[in-house]
């Protein structure tokens, strides 16, 4: 540091075009393959500086002697010949100088990477029953970095093993595992073991593998042998968890993220084995869980991902100019996880620890300057050159203004602003006439004069005279005196109703040498004539006047007008308030209390009246029947003006509604208060009938009755449901049945003593939660008729075309028969060349015998209840189809998994009422589920899903 105070003193006096050095290009850290044949390695640095910098490196903070054969240096880039990991193995960092100072690099570390052979050894063939899990391992020999990948060769190379749901390689160890193993798993195995860093690989001696037969293999449940354990990531990397299960079957692996969704960017393999998140933030920490499920149990497995940061300047120094003798506050800012310490380097040396201030700064304190956030992660550096500045007063750079103008009556600062260090001293003169701080007159500290009532006789030449302790300089201008502006005819207050137009006059009087300019300002905002011409506008026809006419004038243009007439030298303002009446505005406050069956209360606060009084309340509801809001019946039926408190009547039990109240006045009716939050009413008992009770027909000892359900308005309460009740029409006792759906309106009575067309008395209620409601009309209704006896016969078909088939039967000849149902059944059949399509049909009727036929296909669909994304998987519910008395009963459910668009795809088959399918990796795929029994496959219900993120 010889060179620094007697040259800097030179160059910060004088105009300086030098900088110290920047850095372009820092080592970074670099692995060196121990079997490398280049024979060298190079770390490098480049910066920029004027003059020219000078290199020197430093290894584990000792210099480097680069005089040896060793070393040689390129520009600023350090190369190692014939490196030595016993010599040149360390933490290395470089430093860059010139006569402004110097800097250092960040550190970067040399390493020296190796992959050893596998051991020569022969291993031990493997025998494993059939059915059961095992685990090859790979036991990689020692290496560095510890970045390998694995792969598993079977009996030669290139023959890699593919990874599916039963077969698995961790690369976390390198191991396969086998879920269970399988006849065609015989073969000789390989760990192969590749490093990136080093482009290196190396594989193992075979092992054998033999199953061995089992007649029946056991089943066994899942068991999770790979487990992922609490890892700690950094914000930005990619995230690899990996869970495989053993099990027979092969179990299915799920993800989730323990009570909060997965991160919208976590990405599950094919295999189920492994889920990645991408550029991972600090919001996706938790708990992460993976569970492995097949028929005979499942094994659930967590651990925790902590996310930290790597340091982040908040705010850094830069380049800085500060006068010699002041005093300087730089600061340097870092987030991050843990949060990052500061220290500093002046110079390439450490300086200081933590918040950097200087007093009274000179020219040692000028020089390179680093600092340096870093937490358990890592360290950034932000580089400034600090710039001690000496140098006479001088007004080359920001001169006086030559002509000053200032209003009589009025005030006036005229500048002084030099470029000097150290601050120097200022003082004025009129004329000849030596000015010093008076009522009038104020010389700032910053060299600005300040004159204060100015008459005709301040006019005149200035000088301002700035002198330090390394010389003085002067600047002059003129200031020249004006007329005043003045208002002379001033706004009035103004009082008109919502769309009505009113007039803000404004007058001025000025320089005649001077140009004119009037603002109008709205409570404190300058009206933009541009954007707002429909309601605002000027009057432009009369000289000095700055008229301002309002259109249309709506409650929001109510307030306080300002026009302030201005020139470049002064302005004057005067204001007038502008009262705009119209009907209230929205009450404030509403809340809902004591909520009962059929009414509910609210209360509220007045809301502005807008210079009307308000003569009454409105109260309006909202409900899911309907998207329309609509009054209330109230009580009291008047709300007046003054009440600020009401009940609402005549409601809809267990029914939700919103609320919100209206105020009107003698202009008109208020905009409406902010809508409650929804409530439900308290249920009650229904009070409602169903209508059109009736039914009749069917088949064969059944008896139909029918009515139309109610609407979910006259449900009053929870567990709505309907109670029917029927007897023959000469009966004494009332039989009763409860249907719990709210939905249906139709119930079928089978009774195998019930004679055809029999007479029946039949009435419904509804009930719910609260009670039963009143019976309808009683009506009169008959069973069912017999059915056929006879199935059709001669049944043929004829095809016409492409999409059309006739098909005939001969009439089955029985007065009872009203008509026949045709169903098909299209069955595919697949070859590897040929595609052959057969279709057979089946005649059903609706009947009423003993006799054993064939019946039809259920006519119903399924319908889907819910379709619910699930980790990896959706989960698709449907309710179960009932067959009816002419088809055969359901057995169970086809479901064919498709992409949407496409008519081919997997085809399950369950006796559940639910299945999982996979979330589709790209596009919409379409689940199909249709009914199935011995009569045929039925109707098919479907629904849409994606493998779009949920948001």
């Amino acid at each position: 540091e010889i060179f620094k105070t007697m040259h800097l003193i030179k160059i910060f006096s004088e105009e300086d075009k030098g900088f110290g050095p920047i850095f372009e290009e820092q080592p970074i850290n670099t692995i060196y393959p121990e079997e490398s044949p280049e024979g060298k390695v190079s770390l490098n640095c480049r910066a920029r500086a004027s003059p020219f910098p000078v290199y020197k490196w430093r290894m584990n903070n000792g210099d480097i002697d680069l005089t040896s054969d060793r070393y040689s240096m390129v520009g600023g880039n350090l190369v190692i010949n014939n490196p030595d990991k016993q010599k040149d193995a360390g933490i290395y960092y470089c430093l860059a100088s010139n006569n402004y100072g110097m800097v250092r690099s960040t550190e970067a570390t040399l390493s020296f990477g190796y992959l050893d052979p596998f051991p020569p050894e022969e291993r031990p063939e493997v025998r494993v029953k059939e059915g059961k899990g095992m685990v090859l391992l790979c036991d990689p020999p020692y290496h560095f970095p510890d970045d390998l990948s694995y792969r598993w060769l079977l009996n030669e190379f290139p023959v890699f093993i593919t990874m599916d749901k039963r077969r698995f390689v961790s690369q976390t160890n390198g191991n396969l595992y086998i879920a269970n193993v399988e006849a065609s798993d015989k073969g000789n195995y390989s760990c192969f073991v590749s490093s990136p860093s080093i482009t290196k690989s190396v594989f193992s001696k075979f092992i054998p593998l033999i199953p061995l037969p089992e007649r029946t293999t056991k089943p066994y449940p899942a068991d999770i042998v790979v487990q992922f354990k609490d890892i700690y990531a950094l914000m930005g990397q990619n995230v690899t968890l990996e869970c495989f299960a053993l099990g027979n079957p092969v179990p299915d692996i799920r993800w989730r993220k323990v009570l909060e969704p997965m991160p919208s960017t976590a990405e599950i393999s094919t295999s189920g084995a492994v889920l990645k998140i991408f550029n991972i933030q600090l919001e996706d920490e938790g708990t992460y869980e993976c569970e492995a499920e097949n028929n005979r149990g499942k094994d659930k497995h967590q651990a925790r991902i902590y996310v930290q940061a790597f340091p982040e300047w908040v705010e850094h120094i830069n380049d800085t100019e500060v006068d010699i003798g002041s005093d300087l506050y730089w600061p340097c800012v870092a987030t991050g996880k843990p949060i990052p310490t500061i220290r500093w380097l002046k110079n390439g040396y450490a300086y200081h620890k933590g918040e950097l201030r200087l007093y009274d700064v000179t020219f040692e304190n000028a020089g390179m300057y680093q600092c340096i956030a870093e937490n358990t992660h890592g360290a950034i550096y932000a580089n400034a050159e600090l710039k001690i500045l000496a140098l006479a007063p001088t007004f080359e750079m920001n001169p006086m203004k030559k002509k000053i103008l200032a209003a009589k009556g009025g005030r006036v600062i005229i500048e002084c602003k030099p470029k000097a260090a150290p601050k120097p001293k200022f003082s004025w003169s009129k004329g000849t006439e030596w000015l010093v701080n008076s009522s009038r007159i104020l010389i700032w500290e910053d060299g600005s004069l300040e004159i204060n009532n100015i008459t005709r006789n301040d006019g005149g030449i200035y000088t301002c005279f700035a002198e330090n302790n390394r010389g003085r300089a002067n600047n002059t201008g003129t200031l020249v005196i004006t007329d005043p502006t003045r208002i002379i005819l001033a706004p009035i207050n103004a009082d008109i109703t919502v769309g009505e137009n009113a007039t803000m006059q404004c007058a001025a009087s000025f320089d005649p040498a001077l140009d004119l300019t009037f603002i109008w300002s709205f409570n404190g905002y300058v009206i933009d004539f541009n954007k707002e011409n429909i309601h605002y506008q000027r009057n432009f026809m009369l000289d000095s006047n700055g008229e301002l006419l309002i259109r249309n004038a709506q409650l929001k243009h109510a307030g306080r007008y300002t026009c302030t007439a201005q020139t470049i030298v002064d302005n004057s303002s005067a204001s007038a308030d502008l009262v705009v009446r119209g009907p209230p505005g929205p009450p404030g406050g509403l809340r809902i209390e004591d909520i009962r069956a059929t009414s509910v209360a609210l209360t509220w606060s007045r809301g502005s009246d807008n210079h009307s009084p308000i003569s009454k309340y409105t109260i309006q509801t909202k409900t899911i029947l309907s998207d329309d809001w609509k009054d209330a019946k109230t009580d009291p039926p008047i709300i007046e003006g003054n009440m600020e408190a009401a009940r609402a009547v005549d409601l809809i039990p267990w029914m939700e509604y919103e609320f919100r109240v209206v105020a009107t006045n003698t202009l008109g009716i208020g905009e409406p208060s902010i809508p409650s939050n929804k409530i439900k009413t308290d249920g009650a008992a229904p009070n409602v009938a169903p209508s059109d009770v009736g039914g009749g027909g069917g088949s064969n000892r059944e008896l139909t009755i029918t009515w139309v359900p109610l609407s979910r308005e006259y449900h009053y309460g929870n567990n709505f449901g309907y109670i029917v009740a029927f007897k023959p029409f000469d009966g004494e006792e009332w039989k009763k049945v409860t249907v719990t759906n709210p939905d249906t309106g139709r119930y079928v009575h089978k009774d195998e003593t019930m004679r055809p067309s029999t007479a029946f008395q039949v009435k419904v209620k509804a009930f719910n939660n609260k009670g039963d409601g009143p019976y309808s009309l009683t009506a009169v209704i008959n069973s069912a008729q017999d059915a056929p006896s006879e199935a059709p016969t001669e049944v043929g078909v004829k095809v016409l075309s492409s999409s059309e088939i006739s098909v005939h039967w001969e009439h089955v000849v029985e007065k009872i028969v009203e008509s026949y149902q045709v169903s098909s059944i299209l069955i595919k059949l697949y070859t590897f060349i040929h595609k052959y399509i057969s279709i057979s049909f089946q005649i059903c009727y609706i009947f009423q015998s003993s006799v054993a036929i064939d019946l039809c296909a259920p006519s119903q669909p399924p319908r889907i209840i819910s379709s619910v994304r699930s980790g990896s998987r959706y989960i698709i519910t449907w309710d179960h189809v009932v067959a009816l008395s002419n088809e055969s009963t359901v057995t169970g459910y086809k479901v064919l998994y498709r992409p949407d668009g496409q008519h081919d795809g997997k085809l399950y088959s369950t006796h559940k009422h639910s299945i999982e399918v996979p979330i589709p990796r790209d596009g919409e795929y379409v689940v199909e589920v249709r009914a199935h029994s011995d009569g045929g496959d039925g109707v098919v219900s479907q629904v849409k899903i994606s493998g779009k993120p949920v948001i």
